[in-house]
């Protein structure tokens, strides 16, 4: 009620760029991303790009003492990265795969062999049940031309699917970590307009940080400032997301951000004992919905080239094995004059066009499977906007 005491609750939230044997210095930071969160006593801690399991263990042996319950995410080839630290039991955990991650044959960026998942941890606070996520979307590359840009749409969309669900049985909802996504860009819209979340940054009532709450900046030792030509004074890519259940509000009180990735935030969360004042932005949504959509179209388009490329190329190169198939079989029944090519660079084109094939009908069934997963986010979406502008009085 409103007379009950306010639960002040301080979050923290980093993407730790721990990529094994390649981010420069790791072992050094992870030992003083530890001792600084021993330091400061966080009683969430929401951690990505964790990759190492030994980074993890070591962060949670420093940690015992202040964050005592923790749990990292496993998925994927190298794992998610993803863990989460908390003062409080954690009750249950749940993991969900991002079905669209990239691809396999971009191993500069290597996307696709990282779990990219979003994890929920069910924490019980002071008798308040927390559902708190942490998750990493697709990286941009290039923001020009951003090859990714419908995967992280339908990364951003299924966020809601987990979030919604569990968050019946939860009394505040709470979400951090790297979107590698601009504020205003229709994934992080679509996201918010979708659940509801409310952003730490804008809802502040104090911020101490970076300009515009800038999270990868150019006066970071370790950022590639190449990325940030447009933007020379930074990009805000983390968030910490939050939203209220009925019966609750949820205030933060204060913000910081600091010249590396992370995020910290102090909020204040009260029981009201009445139901949350929902104003259903439908007009909103429906616009940021029919954005979505039509990146995700755009993305079904490129991936339906790339399924017949591979497909046309695969069929060319089972042609030419049928046809060196063929004449082998003709110079062995004698039908043949001779042998038609040295035998050395007959099998070598044999070689290469078997693997051609295989390579060709690997591409062909990962972008069949694309172009799926594309086509029922498109259709969900699709079917979201046909039951909103039903709905009497939206505009």
């Amino acid at each position: 009620m409103e007379g009950d005491p306010t639960l002040r609750l301080r979050v923290f939230d980093l993407n730790c760029w721990a990529i094994r044997y390649l981010s420069k210095r790791r072992q050094e930071r992870i030992r003083l991303i530890g001792d600084r969160l021993c330091q400061e006593g966080f009683d969430l801690v929401l951690l990505q790009e964790v990759w190492s399991e030994q980074d993890y263990s070591d962060l949670k042996a420093k940690l015992g003492g202040c964050c005592p319950y923790s749990h990292y995410f496993r998925s994927g080839v190298i794992g998610s990265g993803l863990c989460i630290f908390s003062k409080f039991p954690i009750l249950d955990t749940l993991l969900y795969q991002y079905s669209l991650n990239g691809y396999p044959y971009m191993l500069q960026h290597g996307d696709w062999f990282c779990g990219k998942s979003v994890g929920l941890a069910v924490i019980n606070i002071s008798g308040i049940v927390f559902n708190v996520y942490v998750t990493h979307l697709h990286a941009e590359y290039c923001r020009e031309k951003d090859a990714y840009l419908p995967h992280r749409v339908v990364q951003a969309e299924p966020v809601p699917v987990p979030a919604g669900t569990q968050a019946k049985a939860a009394d505040v909802v709470l979400l951090g970590g790297d979107l590698n996504m601009h504020p205003q860009d229709v994934g992080i819209r679509l996201l918010r307009c979708w659940t509801g979340l409310r952003d730490a940054f804008t809802e502040t009532k104090h911020f101490e940080g970076c300009e515009d709450g800038c999270t990868l900046i150019p006066n970071n030792c370790f950022t590639v400032n190449s990325e940030l030509q447009p933007f020379p004074l930074g990009i805000r890519i983390d968030y910490i997301l939050y939203k209220a259940g009925s019966g609750f509000t949820v205030r933060c009180e204060e913000l910081q951000t600091t010249t590396g990735t992370a995020v910290m935030a102090t909020l204040h969360v009260q029981r009201t004992g009445q139901p949350p004042r929902l104003v259903p932005a439908v007009p909103a949504l429906v616009e940021v919905l029919s954005e979505a959509r039509t990146e995700v179209r755009v993305g079904l388009q490129a991936a339906r080239r790339q399924r017949y490329s591979s497909g046309r190329m695969a069929l060319l190169a089972l042609l030419l094995l049928l046809l060196q198939a063929a004449a082998a079989l003709g110079a062995l029944v004698g039908l043949a004059g001779g042998q038609p090519f040295p035998k050395l660079s007959f099998a070598l084109l044999a070689f290469l066009a078997l693997g051609v094939l295989l390579l060709a009908t690997g591409l062909h069934l990962f972008h069949t499977i694309e172009v799926k997963m594309l086509q029922g986010t498109e259709e969900q979406m699709r079917m979201a906007l046909g039951v909103l502008q039903e709905r009497p009085g939206r505009s």
